[in-house]
């Protein structure tokens, strides 16, 4: 086990739920029938497989849904172990190197047996709409490696589109917001707000389509330039109103949220802030 991005991804999950962030769940603000400690739990679950020494990315996800499964009794992390897995496994090939690097080369490296044990962890836990395609059905086997697979869905799912394109969002758009040594509540809500200002969120998308996913986008362009303006969004009562309205209206940015994790995951990696409190 690779315990740098063991302790990596423990400590992503951990800040994902420490911090408010409107429509997800959080310690303050449980919603969608989940709690944070569900999330917690399933993360801890969750470590161990997806940080193994010498396994291909497939089988980090396959194994890591069904121990995340077993902990928390629903579909708490699906997203983040697709995201996370390329990167435990990155971690692995080349530690202290270029991340970004090693994290190509992994991606470059995904086949048919990853895309099959991905498949067949998406299938377990039926998320809404994801492995819906013409071209590549999750319940069927694959015809194509993995990161083909996440191409051909890379327009509509932007975990997906990750894949695709080497995490070129998370670098560009995320890791700027975590400067070194500086993982605080009030970056993780940039990171996640950045994110969200400019991707329509996949999931929002899908339950509720994409004027409602712009309508997301718009308000939370509007709270980034409050937060890059200095202000403390979790002093602005409005910003609990918004987390709360959005959960009343069951409208979750669980793909945002899910980005937000793996951007800190990489962050911590990057410049060994897995030990940061």
């Amino acid at each position: 086990m690779t315990l740098r991005a063991q302790q990596a991804f423990l400590r992503a999950c951990e800040l994902d739920v420490a911090v408010r962030k409107p429509g997800n769940v959080s310690l303050a603000s449980p919603g969608h029938g989940m709690t944070a400690a569900q999330f917690i739990a399933s993360a801890q679950a969750a470590a161990e497989p997806l940080c193994a020494t010498r396994q291909r990315v497939g089988q980090r996800i396959e194994a890591a849904v069904a121990a995340s499964w077993a902990a928390a009794g629903c579909n708490t992390n699906l997203g983040i172990v697709l995201l996370c897995a390329p990167i435990a496994a990155a971690a692995e090939r080349s530690p202290g190197a270029d991340l970004r690097s090693a994290l190509e080369a992994v991606l470059a490296d995904l086949d048919r047996d990853d895309a099959a044990a991905a498949y067949r962890a998406i299938a377990f836990v039926q998320p809404g709409g994801l492995g819906d395609a013409p071209e590549e059905d999750v319940r069927r086997p694959p015809r194509v490696g993995l990161r083909e697979a996440m191409s051909l869905a890379a327009g509509r799912d932007n975990i997906a589109r990750q894949y695709a394109t080497g995490f070129a969002e998370l670098f560009e758009i995320a890791l700027p917001h975590l400067p070194p040594g500086e993982v605080t509540a009030a970056n993780v809500q940039r990171v996640f707000l950045a994110l969200l200002a400019r991707l329509p969120d996949s999931h929002i998308v899908r339950k509720h389509g994409e004027a409602v996913a712009q309508t997301v986008m718009s308000a939370a362009q509007r709270w980034l330039a409050q937060a890059e303006a200095g202000a403390v969004l979790d002093e602005t009562s409005a910003f609990a109103s918004w987390d709360e309205a959005l959960k009343s209206a069951a409208i979750n940015p669980g793909t945002t949220a899910d980005l937000t994790v793996a951007a800190l995951m990489l962050a911590l990696l990057t410049d060994a802030r897995a030990d940061t409190g």
